[in-house]
Parts: C-alpha cells; sequence; structure tokens
C-alpha cells in the first residue's frame, strides 16, 4: 500500500511541475510563483 501512495504522490507532483512549467512568467507571477519555486510548491502541493 506504501508503494502505490509513493506512486500517487509521485504523479500529483510530477503534474504539478509540468502545469506550472508550461505556464508563462506572468501567469506565474500572478500567481505569486516564480519559476524557480515550482518545485517547491509542488512538493507542498501534494503533502
Amino acid at each position: 500500500m506504501n508503494i502505490t501512495r509513493s506512486f500517487s504522490t509521485w504523479r500529483k507532483y510530477r503534474q504539478t511541475v509540468s502545469e506550472l512549467g508550461r505556464m508563462s512568467d506572468r501567469e506565474l507571477n500572478d500567481l505569486g510563483i516564480g519559476r524557480g519555486d515550482i518545485r517547491s510548491v509542488a512538493r507542498k502541493a501534494v503533502l
């Protein structure tokens, strides 16, 4: 069960990173996110 949960969490993290990565700098700025903060924001989103 733990492996399944870990894989699911990883997939959600990767999807969040991908979606934020496709946004323009302006869109990210509107959300208060810098391009360098994407991984950190994604990590927090899946916890």
